[in-house]
């Protein structure tokens, strides 16, 4: 969650040529309604126009992409690909979670003092939350006005590429 979109994962599915399928059109045949999905389940070749996955793979929005998982169609026979693949598929997203520990690893890291606030805070709220959900709630925007405020000037500086100069606290826009 800390990563929000720039690290969103996925199964990933390969052909046999190695190309990745476009996605799955349905058309429900009433009305101008079509639904199409890139889910990985969908590719087992039943419909001339879906075609049959060779593999499967982690895949994360960063551009990362994991070892591939080969389908055996022999033992998968007639069975739904979704229950037939669920382990490749799992082991699809136990490789992807590896990505993300190698990614929070990389990541620049907090002082420890900043990190139990952090946790306390989490903790305080979360206890506020049972007794008085209102009060969490508000407490939560106050954390979110807090949070721009404080990282408004840090996030000048890195984008302006400066040394973290700024001396007051510069309010947002």
């Amino acid at each position: 969650m800390e990563f929000g979109t720039s690290h969103e994962g996925w199964v990933g599915v390969l052909l046999s040529d190695g190309t990745v399928p476009r996605p799955a059109i349905f058309d429900t045949g009433s009305g101008p309604d079509v639904h199409q999905t890139s889910h990985w389940a969908v590719y087992d070749g039943r419909f001339p126009h879906i075609p049959r996955a060779a593999t499967l793979h982690a895949v994360c929005s960063c551009g990362w992409s994991g070892p591939e998982h080969p389908l055996d169609w022999d033992t998968i026979g007639t069975r739904a690909l979704e229950d037939a693949a669920d382990e490749q598929a799992d082991a699809c997203c136990r490789d992807w979670d590896k990505h993300t520990v190698v990614v929070e690893a990389a990541a620049i890291p907090l002082p420890a003092p900043l990190t139990g606030l952090l946790d306390q805070l989490e903790a305080e709220i979360g206890k506020l939350g049972t007794s008085s959900p209102l009060a969490a709630v508000r407490a939560v925007r106050l954390l979110e006005l807090t949070a721009r405020e404080a990282g408004y000037e840090p996030t000048r500086c890195v984008q302006h590429d400066s040394p973290g100069a700024g001396g007051g606290r510069a309010r947002p826009h």
